[in-house]
């Protein structure tokens, strides 16, 4: 019999409608990856060998040369880059964060320098290296970050997400090209991207991935490239990198996750998920105040999300306090409000549970009918919601 977690732990039932998001547990855990974390968990295993492993099944799926498990993407981009600048010198290696004498910057467009739950900078810091901004945060030109490459330059870090500005950064196939003429290698995060092959082939050296977001594995991430440069990132176990490392559930559930990726049925749940979709866009059509459209994932994922607008005075809600609303019901629905102080939030139905997706539509149904119904709009300063993120940011959960 199936333990109930939330009761066992006194947990608040969620339905995630914001996405492969970490605050949320990531994903909904493939079966194959819960079978592998389960097996391998009451075993001895030499963890060497368990990522060769994973570096076959990796270089399989990716088309790298190879691979290795870390602890989440970020402690990737941190390995990768440590990687970068001592080689497989053990000596440089154990003299981490210390990089006095080595190559130690690392080019950045200012538009990624983002915040995934962390600064990304600050992971690149961790390493020991220095972080070179590139461009303005609204656009970066060629000759910027050939201007700033220089002989301290040890790699180039690209980031793929939807936090980034979504114009006037260089392609990937341009950075790449860059950094390459100058003799930099190109780190790619795309933590939460379905293409697994697509960014070294358009010249990335290494390639980092979330094994826990779309790819259903445990917490963990994943680093796929060039065969000296994965080993050099890898060896960091031996320096900065123990103090995250990850553990054999880790790699074999990741393992697992990787082979169940190669024959999921994509297409039916790409149909699963349209079908949730259609089922909210109906029931908020013709509502006062609402418009919902079906919009494309950003970065280029094969998914949509439903974008819904609100017009406050007709709704009598904006979106801020209608994600406040969604997430206050039982269950807490949890929805995409990264932008909602434009008055504009997303429902994503990747990571539902069967049924799920009618809760959802009631709960729409409910919060939209209790505004209108309201004496005067359900409208707060969007300055009250800021005042209280960061009252409850930071704060331990006691």
């Amino acid at each position: 019999m199936d333990m109930d977690i939330h009761e066992r732990f006194g947990l608040r039932r969620v339905i995630n409608c914001s996405g492969t998001m970490t605050g949320l547990g990531a994903s909904i855990v493939v079966p194959q990856a819960r079978e592998a974390v389960a097996a391998v968990l009451g075993q001895w295993t030499e963890i060497a060998d368990l990522q060769r492993a994973a570096s076959r099944t990796i270089a399989g799926l990716t088309g790298a040369e190879a691979g290795c498990v870390t602890a989440s993407c970020s402690a990737a981009i941190t390995l990768t880059i440590a990687g970068l600048m001592t080689g497989r010198d053990m000596g440089l290696i154990e003299r981490l964060p210390d990089t006095a004498g080595l190559k130690n910057q690392v080019v950045i467009q200012t538009g990624h320098l983002v915040d995934y739950g962390a600064p990304i900078d600050q992971a690149i810091r961790l390493s020991g290296a220095k972080v070179v901004p590139v461009g303005q945060a609204t656009e970066t030109r060629p000759h910027q970050l050939a201007a700033a490459i220089t002989e301290n330059t040890a790699a180039a870090l690209y980031v793929v997400s939807h936090h980034c500005v979504e114009y006037g950064q260089l392609p990937l196939e341009i950075f790449c090209e860059i950094a390459h003429e100058k003799g930099v290698p190109v780190i790619v995060d795309a933590a939460s991207e379905y293409d697994l092959k697509g960014f070294l082939a358009k010249g990335a050296d290494l390639v980092l991935y979330s094994g826990h977001k779309f790819l259903g594995g445990p917490t963990s991430g994943i680093i796929a490239g060039k065969a000296d440069l994965v080993a050099a990132a890898y060896l960091q176990n031996y320096g900065i990198g123990r103090g995250f490392k990850v553990g054999k559930e880790g790699i074999a559930g990741v393992i697992a996750a990787l082979e169940a990726w190669d024959t999921r049925d994509h297409a039916g749940i790409r149909a699963r998920e349209r079908a949730a979709l259609d089922l909210w866009k109906a029931t908020l059509d013709d509502r006062p105040g609402i418009l919902a459209r079906l919009t494309p994932d950003p970065t280029g994922n094969p998914l949509d999300r439903l974008r819904i607008d609100f017009d406050p005075r007709m709704a009598k809600i904006t979106a801020w306090d209608f994600a406040a609303a969604m997430a206050a019901g039982e269950p807490a629905i949890i929805v995409r409000d990264h932008e909602a102080e434009h008055n504009y939030l997303f429902l994503d139905p990747c990571n539902l549970h069967a049924g799920e997706e009618e809760v959802v539509a009631g709960r729409l149904t409910a919060v939209l009918d209790a505004a209108l119904a309201a004496d005067g709009r359900m409208v707060t300063p969007f300055a009250d919601t800021v005042r209280a993120r960061a009252q409850a940011f930071g704060r331990w959960p006691q």
